[in-house]
């Protein structure tokens, strides 16, 4: 009985030890990490807790990236976020923590979809899959970014003709070209444009020259045919070309081109139409119109 009763104790005592350790485990996790992670979320003034949280764990992990982080690829992902509109001040090395997360995330998913296909399934997939599900983790990040870069350029493409349309007028009309491109961030087509071209007015504000502003427009964009519109610009600048007539010509060009590339893709439409013909209509059509006859034949003779 004595045995039996401090065997009770001894093992009651674990218990309080062990449930007194993990409160303190969480209580301490709470103090030091969590309730840190939770007021720096809400000093970022984010909407989303969660776009807050997210925030905090990419700096906190961009600052151990610092030290790894490699000048070739900070200088790309850094045109790359600069072209894509700054993504709310996203840096390289916090791309490079969303690389790390994106890695995780994916290589975790992967492991329970392979013991899900081994054990429910009876699929037999060798852990060189788990390597392949991290890969897409550390590339999912750079499709997005350059998914974002694809998605500001057209909204650009869509509108420059009209802004610049509107440019062209107001400089015809008398304005300076400080004053033209004031009309059209206030009167224009809003979007990404008239958002750098407002950037190049507080720019011009600030003391740097139109030359100087017209390439920044440039580099933060990386759109070919507004590096060809800004370098027209420029050239017209230095030679003293009339502003209005290049930005006639400049808009005409823009029209041409618009043209031409929705004719191309009017061309393009057959040719993609193929496949969903082939696969997917035509199949439908000759079943509802044989099946019938098929069905007549074959079961008309065995009535007959």
């Amino acid at each position: 009985m004595d045995n039996d009763l401090l065997g009770g104790i001894y093992t009651f005592l674990t218990f309080l030890g062990i449930l007194g350790g993990g409160f303190f485990l969480v209580y301490g996790l709470w103090e030091v990490a969590v309730k840190r992670f939770l007021s720096e979320a809400q000093e970022l003034e984010e909407r989303s807790l969660i776009k807050a949280l997210r925030k905090v764990i990419l700096r906190k992990l961009a600052v151990i990236n610092r030290r790894f982080i490699w000048p070739k690829y900070e200088k790309r992902i850094s045109r790359r976020t600069m072209n894509a509109g700054g993504l709310d001040g996203l840096t390289a090395e916090e791309f490079m923590a969303l690389q790390e997360v994106a890695c995780v995330g994916f290589l975790v998913f992967g492991a329970v979809m392979i013991n899900f296909m081994r054990g429910s399934m009876g699929m037999d997939l060798g852990w060189s899959w788990l390597v392949a599900f991290a890969l897409l983790g550390v590339f999912y990040p750079e499709i997005w970014l350059r998914d974002q870069v694809v998605k500001r350029h057209f909204k650009i493409t869509r509108e420059l003709p009209y802004n610049l349309d509107l440019l062209t007028l107001s400089v015809e009309a008398g304005l300076d070209f400080q004053a033209a491109v004031d009309t059209v961030v206030k009167k224009g087509r809003q979007g990404p444009l008239t958002g750098e071209f407002a950037l190049m007015l507080r720019e011009m504000r600030m003391g740097k020259t139109r030359q100087e502003a017209l390439r920044g427009i440039s580099e933060r964009v990386g759109l070919a045919p507004l590096s060809s519109f800004v370098s027209a610009l420029i050239q017209a600048d230095r030679m003293g070309t009339s502003l209005g007539k290049v930005l006639r010509i400049q808009s005409t060009q823009l029209r041409i081109e618009r043209t031409q590339r929705a004719e191309k893709l009017a061309n393009e439409a057959p040719v993609k139409m193929l496949f969903p013909l082939i696969a997917c209509i035509f199949p439908t059509v000759f079943l509802v119109l044989f099946a019938p006859i098929i069905f007549q034949f074959v079961f008309g003779n065995i009535g007959g």
